[in-house]
């Protein structure tokens, strides 16, 4: 990337558009009796944020994730609810779905994907 390249955030839309697309998200994954439960006991206001947060700084905005690592922060979910190849493909579906429901180019849903799909084994503790 250089200088005059705008990043991932950027070319998504930036604040407004992570925001929008982690709201709409979280209500697909709420829906969602494949992966709902693992947000039983969550706080979903902050999980939101924390969710805002660690996507801005993924896409290359503004770093101001404070969060643990993947690993660390779903090592819980794998060991006591089995946290699964399945679950994480019904999330990578639900922001496709979502990015594809904000109208975001099929090139800036690919990019995307990749860096979600780059945590995989981070998220699955292996």
């Amino acid at each position: 990337m250089t200088e005059n390249t705008p990043s991932l955030y950027e070319q998504l839309g930036g604040e407004a558009a992570v925001n929008a697309a982690v709201d709409i998200f979280y209500r697909k994954v709420l829906a969602d009796y494949r992966i709902n439960r693992f947000f039983n006991n969550t706080d979903m206001e902050r999980q939101a944020a924390k969710q805002k947060a660690f996507l801005t700084m993924a896409f290359g905005g503004p770093n101001n994730y404070t969060g643990t690592d993947m690993r660390t922060a779903h090592a819980h979910l794998v060991e006591k609810f089995g946290l699964d190849d399945s679950h994480f493909d019904a999330v990578m579906e639900h922001l496709t779905a979502t990015l594809k429901e904000l109208n975001a180019p099929q090139n800036l849903i690919d990019q995307v994907a990749a860096i979600a799909e780059s945590t995989r084994d981070d998220v699955l503790n292996r």
